[in-house]
């Protein structure tokens, strides 16, 4: 009566760790595609190339300049 009962647990917890083991192949979202644009002729046009991004501008203070905007001349 034991073995009976402890090869029934055994194939309980074999079964639903195969379920949780199928299941965590981890699904993302679907990724839109742009359309391709098409030449006159009917083919497709070749893409263009990106332009080089430009480095952010250094910040600089403002505040001498805030100053005289309040002064009167």
């Amino acid at each position: 009566m034991a073995g009976l009962m402890n090869e029934l647990v055994s194939d309980v917890v074999e079964n639903v760790l195969k379920e949780i083991l199928k299941k965590t192949g981890g699904r993302t979202a679907t990724k839109r595609q742009k359309r391709q644009a098409r030449s006159a002729t009917g083919r497709f046009k070749k893409a263009t190339a990106k332009r080089a991004v430009k480095p952010a501008k250094k910040q600089v203070s403002r505040r001498r300049t805030a100053a005289s905007r309040r002064r009167t001349r």
